[in-house]
């Protein structure tokens, strides 16, 4: 096997939340070009689709599914969906997130949402799914946290925009996620399964350019980061390429969480 051979994932099935949303489509895009039945997953089954046929239309196996990660029934419907479609799975990428949080002074309903989803979600599928991996001794989990996981806000970033001041809730979830790697890399281990985290900066996402610029000037790349530059961290921790990573954490940030 050659070196490029060990990246591709051809012959694998993985499984990606949150396929629909701002790193979710360009994820979709480069784990179908890596080779594998990929299946989406998503409470927006209509936008999800259209990914699904797009990715199709260009020659790959993707199929939409639907998924309320937040309720166990759900996350255990989709584990058997998968199994008797396809009858493994190899990698898992746990990238869904919900934002029902806008500002520190929201309802405490709204944090309780998050974490039914963000929290308690992501426990439910690194353990639904880690668990046929487990059965298989071997297999990958990939969640997507954030730098915002990693250190605080920089609040001067917001200032003379109308961004308003970030929600805790995100803050509290990414940072549990990497923690929450950790323990599930131990766990899952000794049955062949890895658990990684990759942790994306910024998105440009046409935001305010006071807030750009100053954002872009933390960074050592000078730019935001784009929908191309998180899918190769993340096809590289499913592939064999990685097979002796675990419990880490790929900052993907253009050098922000170094400065």
């Amino acid at each position: 096997m050659t070196i490029l051979d060990q990246f591709s994932l051809d012959g694998k099935v993985i499984v990606l939340t949150g396929a629909a949303g701002l790193y979710g489509r360009g994820l979709a895009a480069t784990l179908a070009e890596a080779g594998p039945a990929l299946v989406i997953a998503s409470r927006s089954l209509p936008r999800l689709q259209q990914v699904a046929d797009e990715e199709t239309a260009r020659g790959f196996v993707v199929v939409a599914e639907p998924l309320d990660q937040g309720d166990e029934a759900s996350v255990l419907a989709l584990r058997d969906r998968v199994l008797e479609r396809f009858g493994r799975v190899d990698g898992l990428v746990n990238n869904s997130v919900l934002r029902p949080m806008r500002s520190p002074d929201a309802p405490a309903a709204a944090w309780e949402e998050s974490m039914r989803v963000n929290a308690t979600g992501v426990f439910l599928m690194t353990r639904a799914f880690g668990e046929v991996m487990c059965s298989q001794q071997s297999g990958s989990v990939v969640n997507i946290s954030s730098i915002q996981g990693m250190v605080g806000p920089s609040l001067e970033l917001y200032a003379g925009t109308d961004m308003g001041t970030p929600p805790p809730d995100y803050f509290f979830h990414k940072a549990g996620m990497l923690n929450l790697t950790r323990f599930y890399a131990s766990l899952f281990g000794r049955h062949g399964v890895r658990v990684n985290t990759v942790s994306p900066g910024g998105f440009f996402n046409h935001q305010p350019e006071p807030f750009l610029s100053r954002y872009c000037e933390h960074t050592m790349l000078g730019r935001m980061a784009d929908s191309s530059d998180l899918g190769g961290a993340v096809v590289f921790l499913l592939s064999d390429a990685s097979r002796y990573i675990t419990a880490a954490n790929l900052a993907v940030d253009g050098g922000y969480t170094a400065k």
